[in-house]
């Protein structure tokens, strides 16, 4: 707001246009004016009801959670007020002077080179700039149950002193209903707490321990985190101010409210029984609406929401995958381009005069195969990408790990194998008895499949094709074994899963660099979560056929079993090439890349990953946090293309210890308090060490 140039835009000479507009007397909209008033904008603030009317509907005396208090906010609103009624006093008093225009924003849309902020009336208010802060707060969610319009059924509770001695149901786990149970059960009320999952990971830590207090029983150790429909009595002492007697909590953990009526209500419990409960009130604390509608009515794109016209792009972008997988696997636009002599086959024509043993020939002969085109292409992406991640992300952490992952794809996984290996072969430097071991003769292309080289890199299951081969390849086995068993067990018990996949692996390289933009797109919650079992599946389907491999060596004339082998692995459109390699990991995997991440192949579908998630179980790397600093903003769990709810951990306190971790840093680095770090931890969970590498802005900043 305070930029120079935000002044000197022709349009400002315009009459009757300001400077800004801002939608919302909220803090962060109260905030924003007393920025603009300082860099002396024209700017006008509308509010539909009145200024910091969310602060002033918190129950009363609800405690507010300033922390962490080390951190000094900038802006010139500050909040240091502990309770509800001292916070509404200093907001009130620290903006007198900014004018409030009661009125409702309706949209706000882009005409002529300005913003237009439409109101209700017909009004319209001509702007350079708008700040729309209105919140994430809109409808009220429903329960969706019969009773539900009953008087007695409320979304907010005022003031807990108006039911006392009163039956009331509390619906929702969240901060809102947690505080609304301990602030009535502490006023005299007789509460049930009815939450749908069977433990608590969303509210702070805080109120957490408040509804565990409340819960204690010295007799017995009653976990909050254990479902329970236990009653126990508030800790708040025989008594309560003015003599009232404490009222009590029961937890309904899990249930879910099936019917209200006006004398009780209808629960259901996690174990399918049905249970009928006296009753007076009902809160339900469910949370709000997104206010969406505004933003669609001012033209703003809903990020998820499955429009026509991204339903549409998705396919298209599908079927452009299809057809370079296709092209790039040897299918039949491989066959088709191929028989027609047309690109990359038509290079051939240049080799004539040169000799294919030559570095340029050598080029020339691994150009004519789609695969060269595509990887190189993969390897483009991969530096370019990399390049304006570490430009983006500006940590320690980032830079190294993108650097390497550059330069494994570059060198290993392109230059060695269409490249160096051929060339080395060529001139003689390849010393005959490794290159047989590793790379057998053919007669197409260079004369030997050096594409096996990937396999120094991609390991089984990941890459299969050195191990399911018609005999076996000693020296490959024996590779992939110590890689897949020895070596990957070994760095992810140091460093976890994401030694791997986020510093090794190709997949990875191009989700960390291309797909950076787009790791906030990845589905999250408990449907999605039930696929991430699909890797387990492919990774059966890998070591069955890796037992059928074996069989066919040890019966090397039983042509039955080899035909069976070689049509599992790729003799048909349902084989493990075609299904798994091509498909999922290729169409699946790059196809939904800028509408749902890029690591919908890696977190769903690779049987590496889904092996290496047993190993992770034994590792000793988690994600630590400091809970103080927590401000339950969600930022982490947003960016985690790997769909983990890493605020639970946070808010808790606790190491995060989810397998599916790719150690990409995004929740580190995105943190505005610097709550997460990479560390390791023991048997017992004491930390034992925390990374060098630097991954949190906070923490550069501070040093």
């Amino acid at each position: 707001l305070a930029d120079a140039s935000f002044q000197e835009e022709p349009a400002r000479k315009q009459p009757g246009v300001r400077d800004l507009v801002i939608v919302g007397a909220g803090v962060s909209g109260m905030a924003a004016a007393l920025e603009a008033r300082k860099a002396g904008l024209a700017f006008v603030v509308f509010e539909s009801k009145r200024p910091f009317q969310t602060v002033a509907d918190f129950p009363r005396g609800k405690p507010i959670y300033t922390y962490p208090k080390q951190m000094r906010p900038a802006g010139t609103l500050q909040v240091r007020a502990e309770i509800k009624e001292a916070l509404h006093e200093e907001l009130v008093a620290q903006t007198r002077g900014i004018e409030v225009t009661e009125a409702r924003v309706e949209a706000v849309v882009r005409r002529g080179g300005l913003l237009e902020a439409r109101l209700d009336g017909g009004r319209v208010e001509r702007t350079l700039r708008a700040v729309v802060a209105i919140g994430r707060s809109g409808n009220f969610r429903k329960l969706g149950v019969p009773g539900e319009h009953l008087d007695k059924v409320y979304n907010r509770l005022h003031d807990p002193k108006d039911f006392c001695s009163k039956r009331v149901l509390v619906v929702g786990g969240g901060d809102s209903a947690l505080e609304a149970a301990i602030a009535l059960a502490q006023c005299g009320a007789e509460v049930t707490l009815s939450y749908r999952k069977k433990d608590f990971s969303r509210p702070k830590q805080e109120n957490v321990e408040k509804i565990r207090r409340l819960l204690a029983d010295p007799s017995a150790d009653v976990a909050v985190e254990k479902p329970t429909s236990e009653r126990v009595t508030t800790a708040a002492g025989p008594f309560l101010e003015g003599g009232r007697k404490p009222g009590s909590i029961r937890l309904e953990m899990p249930s879910r409210v099936l019917e209200i009526r006006p004398e009780d209500v209808v629960l259901e419990r996690g174990d399918g029984a049905r249970a009928t409960l006296p009753n007076d009130f009902v809160f339900s604390m469910i949370g709000r609406e997104a206010p969406l509608e505004f933003f669609r009515r001012s033209g703003v794109r809903i990020f998820g929401e499955w429009t026509r016209g991204r339903m549409a792009a998705m396919a298209a972008f599908l079927l452009f995958c299809v057809a370079l997988y296709n092209w790039k696997s040897g299918g039949v636009l491989d066959a088709w381009s191929r028989q027609a002599g047309a690109f990359p086959y038509s290079l051939a024509s240049w080799l004539e005069g040169r000799d294919p043993k030559s570095l340029p020939g050598v080029v020339l002969v691994s150009a004519q195969s789609p695969s060269f085109w595509y990887t190189l292409a993969y390897t483009a992406l991969v530096v370019v990408f990399g390049i304006r991640r570490i430009r983006r992300r500006r940590t320690p952490y980032v830079t190294v790990q993108t650097l390497v992952l550059m330069a494994i794809q570059a060198v290993p996984l392109f230059l060695l194998p269409e490249v160096l290996l051929p060339w080395l072969d060529g001139r003689g430097w390849l010393h005959a008895s490794l290159a047989d071991a590793l790379f057998p003769r053919v007669d197409y292309g260079h004369g030997r499949e050096f594409w096996r080289a990937y396999g120094l890199i991609l390991a089984w299951p990941l890459n299969v094709y050195n191990v399911f081969t018609d005999t076996p390849l000693p020296a490959w086995l024996a590779i992939c074994f110590v890689q897949t068993f020895v070596v990957i067990p070994a760095i992810i018990y140091f460093w976890g899963k994401g030694a791997y996949c986020g510093w090794i692996c190709s997949c990875g390289a191009l989700a960390e660099t291309l797909g950076d933009a787009h790791r906030h797109k990845m589905p999250h919650g408990p449907r999605w979560n039930r696929l991430d079992m699909a890797g387990q599946a492919v990774l059966a389907v890998a070591f069955v056929l890796l037992a059928l491999r074996i069989a066919s060596w040890l019966a090397p004339g039983w042509d039955g079993l080899r035909r069976l082998n070689d049509l599992a692995l790729s003799g048909t459109a349902l084989s493990y090439k075609w299904v798994v390699d091509v498909f999922l990991a290729g169409v699946v995997g790059y196809g939904v890349y800028f509408w749902l991440s890029g690591r919908v192949w890696c977190r769903f579908f690779c049987p590496l990953a889904a092996l290496m998630h047993v190993y992770a179980r034994f590792s000793r790397f988690r994600i630590l946090a400091d809970k103080k600093k927590c401000i339950s903003c969600n930022l982490c769990t947003t960016v985690c293309h790997q769909g983990i709810d890493i605020m639970n951990f946070a808010n808790k306190g606790l190491p995060m210890a989810d397998p599916e971790c790719v150690r990409c840093s995004a929740c580190v680095s995105s943190c505005p308090t610097g709550v997460l770090t990479f560390g390791q931890v023991d048997r017992a969970g004491n930390v034992i060490s925390l990374d060098r590498l630097r991954a949190s802005l906070v923490d550069i900043r501070e040093a």
